[in-house]
């Protein structure tokens, strides 16, 4: 918001040639600068009252995750995967603290990472204060701890998480997110990639292609679950333990990309340090949120009646994962696009997410939650999205301060904020690759990444977490309170592992 300015004597002209003139001009002029004074204090106490609200629903995503894992998995490693979700939210935190955010946004930097802000030093700064960090912060969520589920040691997942949100995810962050980023759409140099830079708002690229193609790194490496598919190579469902679980923690992961979205479009402004037409910058606040709902809605629906036709029956645990593919494909544009065109960008992303799934069963690839096709194949898409429908209009209304730049392919805009699009998608999939697979390749030659097959069979809650999530009988046989008894149904025939094929036989 641009200061209201006064000069005294702009004003003496107006008051005429009386003795007391010259101190009236100064006496209104100074009230001006009070009340200029109030009105930046009372814009950055809004700007910062905003983000930090944006921080706490993308806080209460984690609890949505939580959630959405537990119900994906077999009852048997309920408490491991909520385990691990803790984990991302707490070790996730201190390694940002400490290496994470320096990496991201420690300006003045290079463009390939940053360089200073380590441990919050010399924090905050002209640029960047505490409800940035909060926010950003709230990103370092692995969201693919699912992909390699019910069969990971605790300790590999440890390292995993630690690596991914400390050190590769804030390199990304850095290259397009901050003002130094070499593919930055602001950089502060203004040499933009093909004059236009990567738009990457909320991180269909930044946030989701890298933790799906994490995931997916580890599930290959890793190789099936025991039992996933049998002797002849084909597909066994190993379905999770509760539907419930799984669209409550869907419906908590919506509500939270109100956040997500919307706090991300004003946080990688603050982080570019754009200038601009303070209510055009909030109007695009509110039409994100729209995009938002409009992606999701669209991509559950379309799930919904897609698996209909394909396997003939409605499954509410497929509609939920369209949902969420449709919100990580619009988080890209999601402030540049029409609300049109959402519709489409969350149509396609679940086609794309139904894809990806029927391709995995082919390859025998195994992800209790399908994260790597959902984050990586939905996110690449998003990242696409952008570059063909991105809006003159809009692009201008964000980056107010470098007009005619490049916008959407079918826009009229050209094909150069596409290539810059691309590039971004080859870079993180090559990034990614070239530091994630290494780690995941070393922990299975150290024998750190799977457990032993007696131990999956039996469920890690119970050999690696001392007991079972729920309670299937009341322990205290003398009790005299009343009892809710559960049944624990046991198998009618017995399992041996095949540890070689990943199948029981």
């Amino acid at each position: 918001m641009d200061s209201l300015s006064c000069a005294a004597s702009d004003l003496l002209p107006l008051l005429g040639n009386s003795p007391n003139a010259t101190a009236a001009a100064d006496f209104i002029c100074n009230r001006f600068t009070e009340v200029s004074t109030k009105l930046s204090h009372a814009t950055y106490a809004i700007d910062n009252t905003y983000l930090l609200f944006s921080a706490y629903l993308v806080f209460a995503m984690q609890l949505g995750f939580a959630m959405l894992c537990a119900g994906s998995v077999r009852a048997k490693n309920t408490m491991n995967i909520m385990l691990t979700n803790v984990l991302d939210a707490a070790a996730g935190g201190i390694s940002y603290y400490l290496f994470g955010f320096a990496f991201a946004f420690g300006a003045p930097s290079n463009g390939f990472i940053g360089r200073h802000f380590f441990g919050l030093k010399e924090f905050p700064s002209p640029s960047f204060d505490y409800s940035f960090f909060s926010l950003s912060v709230g990103f370092c969520h692995s969201c693919c701890s699912g992909s390699i589920a019910e069969r990971t040691q605790f300790v590999a997942y440890l390292i995993y998480s630690s690596f991914l949100t400390g050190f590769v995810y804030p390199v990304v962050s850095h290259w397009f997110w901050s003002g130094d980023g070499w593919a930055s759409a602001a950089k502060s140099d203004n040499n933009l990639l093909f004059g236009s830079g990567v738009i990457d708002f909320a991180g269909s690229g930044v946030v989701h292609m890298v933790g799906g193609i994490a995931g997916l790194w580890g599930a290959l490496i890793e190789g099936p679950r025991i039992g996933r598919f049998d002797k002849s190579g084909r597909s066994v469902a190993l379905r999770g333990h509760s539907a419930s679980l799984v669209v409550l923690g869907s419906f908590l992961l919506w509500f939270g990309w109100y956040g997500f979205n919307p706090g991300s479009f004003l946080t990688i402004l603050k982080s570019y340090g754009t200038k601009g037409d303070y209510y055009g910058q909030w109007s695009a606040v509110g039409r994100t949120a729209v995009t938002t709902t409009l992606a999701g809605s669209t991509a559950a629906l379309t799930t919904l009646f897609g698996k209909r036709l394909l396997v003939g029956h409605w499954n509410v645990t497929d509609v939920c994962n369209g949902l969420l593919g449709g919100f990580a494909a619009i988080t890209s544009g999601c402030s540049v696009v029409e609300p049109w065109a959402a519709i489409i960008c969350g149509f396609i992303a679940a086609w794309i997410l139904i894809g990806f799934n029927m391709l995995a069963e082919k390859l025998k690839y195994d992800d209790p939650l399908e994260a790597a096709q959902l984050h990586g194949g939905c996110g690449a898409w998003g990242v696409l999205f952008t570059g063909l429908f991105a809006k003159k209009a809009y692009v201008n209304e964000v980056f107010p301060n470098r007009p005619g730049r490049p916008y959407g392919l079918f826009m009229g805009g050209g094909g150069k904020l596409l290539g810059a699009q691309i590039i971004q998608i080859l870079v993180i999939i090559g990034w990614v690759s070239a530091t994630m697979a290494p780690l995941f390749y070393a922990l299975h030659k150290l024998n750190l990444l799977r457990i032993s097959s007696e131990d999956e069979m039996a469920g890690m809650d119970f050999t690696r977490h001392g007991g079972f999530a729920y309670i299937y009988h009341d322990e205290d046989e003398n009790s005299n309170l009343p009892q809710f008894n559960m049944t624990r149904i046991e198998p009618t025939n017995t399992l041996t592992p095949d540890r070689e094929s990943n199948t029981v036989v």
